[in-house]
C-alpha cells in the first residue's frame, strides 16, 4: 500500500514536499480506504484532483469504473506513470484549474480529492459552476473550511458561502482526519466532507440568488436593513419585515437559508 511512512519515503527518495503546492501525503491506509470506499461508486468514473504519490487514487481504483486523475507537480505525475499501472488510471500533468470539463459531458461522474488550503475555494468554484452531472464529491480540506460549509445560524462561521452551499448541496461532514497521519505534518488537522446535489440547476436563478446572499452578508456587523439599504428601496425593506415578520434589528447570521429565499422571492414578486 501507498499509504505508509516507509514508501513515502522511499518513492520520495531526494524529492521534498512543495510547500507551494501544499503537498502533505496520507500514510494511513484505514483512513485512506475509508475516504475512497465512501467516496466512489463501482459503475461511475472518479476524478481525482492533486493525487500525489497516489495513496488515495490506490484505494479509489478499487471502487471505481475508472479514475481519472489530475496532478500539478511534475515530479509526482512521473512517480504516478512509474508506480500505478492500471488500465483503468488515467494522469494527467495538468493544472486542474485549466482543465475542459466539457470531456465529462454526458457522463456521471464521482469527485474525491484532497485539496490544498491554497486552491480549495477556486477547484470547488470550478466543480460547483459546471454543469456535469456530478453525483458526489467528496473533499478533504483544512477543518476550519469545512466548518464553514457546515455552518449554521449564529455561527461565526456562518456566511454567504454557507448558504451558497447548503443551497446546492446536502453536506455531509464524514470525519476529521489528525494532522499527524500525513508526512510532512501540516499544522493543523483536517476533515471530509460530502457533498450531494440537492437539486436540478438553475445558472441564471442561483447566479441571482447568490449575489443577493453575497450582498445581504457585505457589513457583516450591521443589521439585514443596514445591508439591504444598499440595494432596495425603503418600501421593499418594509413589505419583507412585514411579510415575513422580521425583527428590526434581525442580521444576517440570524436569518436561516429558507428564509432568505422567501426575502428573495419577496423582492422579485415586486
Amino acid at each position: 500500500m501507498i499509504a505508509n511512512i516507509s514508501y513515502v519515503k522511499e518513492a520520495l527518495g531526494e524529492l521534498k514536499a512543495k510547500k507551494k503546492y501544499g503537498q502533505n501525503f496520507l500514510i494511513d491506509t484505514n483512513i485512506v480506504d475509508k475516504i475512497a470506499k465512501g467516496a466512489c461508486d463501482e459503475n461511475c468514473l472518479t476524478v481525482e484532483v492533486g493525487p500525489g504519490l497516489g495513496a488515495l487514487t490506490e484505494c479509489l481504483l478499487k471502487y471505481s469504473k475508472r479514475v481519472d486523475a489530475y496532478e500539478i507537480d511534475r515530479d509526482m505525475y512521473e512517480i504516478l506513470e512509474r508506480t500505478l499501472k492500471d488500465e483503468r488510471l488515467n494522469v494527467y500533468l495538468e493544472d486542474f484549474l485549466d482543465t475542459d470539463l466539457s470531456r465529462y459531458e454526458g457522463e456521471e461522474i464521482r469527485v474525491c480529492a484532497n485539496l490544498p488550503y491554497y486552491v480549495t475555494t477556486p477547484i470547488l468554484f470550478k466543480l460547483f459552476n459546471s454543469s456535469l452531472n456530478i453525483s458526489k464529491m467528496t473533499v478533504m480540506v483544512q477543518k476550519e473550511v469545512a466548518d464553514r460549509f457546515k455552518a449554521g445560524i449564529n455561527s461565526e462561521d456562518y456566511n454567504a458561502l454557507s448558504l451558497i452551499v447548503q443551497y446546492l448541496y446536502d453536506v455531509r461532514y464524514e470525519m476529521t482526519v489528525s494532522k499527524y497521519v500525513f508526512y510532512p505534518s501540516p499544522k493543523v488537522d483536517s476533515a471530509v466532507i460530502a457533498f450531494i446535489p440537492k437539486r436540478e440547476r438553475d445558472f441564471g436563478y442561483e447566479k441571482e440568488l447568490f449575489d443577493f446572499f453575497g450582498k445581504c452578508f457585505a457589513k457583516r456587523r450591521k443589521t439585514l436593513h443596514n445591508n439591504l439599504k444598499d440595494f432596495l428601496d425603503e418600501d421593499t425593506i418594509r413589505k419583507i419585515y412585514e411579510e415575513l415578520e422580521l425583527k428590526d434589528n434581525i442580521r444576517a447570521q440570524e436569518i436561516d437559508l429558507k428564509t432568505f429565499i422567501k426575502i428573495f422571492e419577496v423582492i422579485h414578486a415586486g
